[in-house]
């Protein structure tokens, strides 16, 4: 079976830390992966790892069944990745970002197209034509989430979607990352937000100085038991 995600014996050393430490996951089509821990954990390195800008000390990172680190270009092809600040063209409007970045992966829309994208996304019909400047984290991020249905993309990346959004659009944009899930895009969200874990996610993983140290379905834990969880292991 080919897993749209996959980490075998994962490991990145720097100098004067062990980042990660020997991780191995597999994530399928349809599936929201949520991983949770502190600062410093090893969330963001796995996700830098999956993207390859950076290179594992040991193991590997696949994509669509292909390595990472030996397929840099091509395995953009197959995934959008969403930081926690969006980084679009302030400059352009939201629909001129998407028409750039949809080219960029090799797609060419009409407008129209371009427009029920980021309606589908969510964006207000009236920010379409207004500049990204002026738009808040939670628009800039329906932007980030039209260009990666655009790019028809397998896999997404979230590092802290949900950080600084309002509960009304962090409650939107779990919703666009359920409509995916169900269109088959496997989600890796790297999160502090239990809640918005438990909610979204199929299974959630909880890591610790760079270790994966519990993965559990959601559905086999309420909110409050996935913290206490959470909490234990953090002691």
């Amino acid at each position: 079976m080919t897993y749209l995600l996959e980490a075998k014996d994962l490991r990145k050393q720097y100098p004067d830390k062990l980042a990660l430490c020997g991780l191995n996951l597999q994530i399928e089509a349809g599936e929201v992966f949520c991983l949770l821990g502190q600062n410093g954990a090893g969330k963001s390195t796995t996700i830098n790892l999956f993207l390859g800008f950076i290179e594992p000390t040991a193991g590997a990172a696949y994509l669509n069944g292909l390595e990472v680190a030996a397929n840099p270009l091509k395995i953009k092809q197959y995934l959008a990745y969403i930081p926690e600040n969006v980084m679009l063209y302030p400059h352009l409007t939201g629909l001129e970002n998407l028409a750039l970045f949809s080219s960029l992966a090799g797609f060419s829309y009409k407008e129209s197209e371009l427009v029920a994208y980021l309606a589908q996304a969510g964006l207000p019909v009236e920010a379409v034509q207004r500049r990204v400047g002026s738009y808040s984290k939670g628009m800039r991020q329906k932007v980030g989430i039209a260009i990666a249905v655009a790019k028809h993309a397998k896999v997404l990346l979230l590092d802290e979607p949900t950080s600084g959004l309002d509960p009304k659009a962090s409650n939107e944009f779990s919703e666009l990352l359920r409509q995916l899930s169900q269109q088959g895009t496997a989600v890796f969200m790297a999160t502090h937000d239990i809640f918005r874990a438990k909610e979204v996610g199929t299974r959630v993983g909880i890591m610790r100085e760079g270790e994966l140290v519990d993965v559990r379905p959601t559905a086999t834990l309420n909110a409050n038991e996935l913290e206490q969880l959470y909490l234990t292991y953090m002691q």
